[in-house]
């Protein structure tokens, strides 16, 4: 099975700090893809999708429970790099290519339900929407451009608060619209 070769998947060893562990949730049924970053340290240590404060921080902004998020057959959790990448001068390491080219044409596609994805951050937002804005914040300011089936999300980490202070939008405008789009996406999948 595919996610087996993912989750055993040692293509990056030699460039990863802290060796591989291959992070990801995906089902067939699943109606809600959220596309991340690269897991972090702790992440890494757990080997549970945002299992750490941006974890929390996004399940606030989409408006659900643990039990819920962590429902592969309605969430879908795959980042662009499956494997923590270590740390860099400002934060963690970008997320290795190899995953994108090497799992995603071939993941993706299998997902096919998914009737919303979030690109949370640059890098998931160069993938999934390449021609939305030059910044991330033209990415997520243009929200509506590709509602309702996708949507450009800064990352939850904490780091980003100046962010989210600079743009109320987000909070006052987009995260509405987005929790009720997720309330009505998954119920329809009970």
């Amino acid at each position: 099975m595919l996610l087996d070769a993912i989750r055993a998947c040692t293509l990056c060893a030699p460039h990863l700090p802290h060796g591989p562990r291959p992070v990801v949730q995906a089902d067939p049924r699943a109606r809600l893809l959220i596309a991340g970053q690269a897991p972090g340290r702790k992440v890494h240590a757990s080997g549970v999708p945002f299992d750490d404060a941006s974890g929390e921080r996004l399940r606030d902004w989409l408006g659900l429970d643990r039990a819920t998020f962590y429902d592969e057959a309605r969430v879908a959790i795959v980042p662009m790099g499956f494997c923590y990448p270590g740390k860099g001068r400002s934060g963690d390491l970008p997320p290795r290519p190899e995953c994108a080219t090497t799992w995603h044409r071939r993941l993706l596609p299998q997902l096919r339900e998914v009737r919303l994805t979030l690109a949370i951050g640059r890098y998931a937002q160069l993938w999934h929407l390449p021609e939305a804005g030059t910044t991330l914040t033209e990415a997520v300011e243009a929200w509506r451009a590709h509602w309702p089936r996708i949507v450009a999300l800064p990352h939850p980490s904490p780091r980003n608060q100046a962010w989210l202070k600079r743009h109320p939008w987000f909070a006052a405008e987009l995260l509405p619209a987005l929790r009720e789009r997720i309330a009505e996406l998954l119920s329809e999948a009970c």
